[in-house]
């Protein structure tokens, strides 16, 4: 304060106060700065990602706006290819992306094959055991698509059907869990815990498989009478002939998934909950329109 006094020594009361308001001001801004910088602690996993001088990321490459890849030029795009590529940006590294699926993408984090999972991978308590996830980055729905000749246009016109779901996919508990809260089926017999999409027979039945495009050409070839998953997953599959039936449910909460108790968690978790905050994730949503 002696030093402030000192140069405001022969200045009106009034630019000494704005003075000290503006220096208050820096030095609270400055301490917020150093604040945010302290979070993004570098944790022994995290220099061994910067020392290696790659972020391997697990993502999709047939989602539309979240991860797609040209089968042509080998390039990704999306809303979750540019999750990774900030991610990257700010560790200072490259971006490697592995494809993967439903089946594929906890098992190459377990493994070490990837640092993460960005892969319109939903938020469960039950997933939450197993692996961490960052704040949620995207809000979706689950609904079903079926061929227009079917003529099913609701959840009703689903009992006693067979639906295709991708394996290890929360998207065939949610069906049944509409069906039931619709009353279109009892749920006598459904536990959250124990289901099986293998095991359910009770008003709908279901048919698993690896990838999206193969649950596609199932339903193209009668194998199946619908496919439940994620809307904005179904997107590319609704080409012309097909329909969204009247529904959409279960809310699906999208995040990065890391290793249970990692340090690159906290980082991770760190960075979206800024770029939620700045608008930037915001502006991914409105470039692919995502809305």
């Amino acid at each position: 304060m002696k030093k402030r006094t000192m140069i405001a020594f022969g200045l009106s009361l009034t630019m000494a106060l704005s003075l000290c308001g503006t220096v208050a001001f820096a030095e609270e801004e400055t301490e917020a700065e150093s604040e945010a910088a302290a979070e993004l602690v570098i944790t022994e996993d995290v220099q061994e990602i910067i020392d290696r001088g790659v972020l391997r990321v697990g993502v999709k490459n047939a989602v539309v706006g979240f991860g797609y890849e040209d089968t042509l030029t080998g390039e990704y795009s999306g809303m979750e290819i540019d999750i990774a590529n900030l991610i990257a940006e700010e560790l200072g590294v490259e971006t490697e992306f592995t494809t993967v699926t439903a089946a594929t993408r906890t098992e190459l984090l377990d493994s070490g094959d990837i640092d993460c999972v960005i892969a319109t991978f939903t938020i469960t308590d039950e997933r939450k055991e197993s692996w961490d996830f960052s704040t949620p980055y995207y809000t979706d729905y689950v609904t079903v698509l079926v061929e227009d000749s079917s003529e099913i246009t609701t959840l009703e016109g689903l009992v006693d059907k067979t639906v295709g779901v991708s394996s290890g996919s929360t998207s065939a508990r949610s069906l049944v869990e509409a069906m039931i809260d619709a009353e279109l089926i009892s749920g006598d017999d459904y536990d959250s815990e124990t289901f099986d999409p293998a095991l359910w027979t009770e008003g709908v039945s279901f048919q698993q498989y690896d990838d999206y495009p193969t649950i596609s050409t199932a339903l193209s070839a009668g194998e199946v009478d619908a496919f439940c998953v994620d809307k904005s997953i179904l997107a590319i599959y609704k080409t012309e002939g097909r329909s969204y039936i009247d529904a959409e449910f279960a809310p699906q909460e999208y995040g990065v998934a890391t290793t249970k108790d990692s340090g690159f968690s906290a980082y991770v978790d760190t960075l979206i909950t800024e770029w939620l905050e700045d608008g930037t994730i915001d502006g991914f949503i409105e470039t692919y329109e995502l809305q």
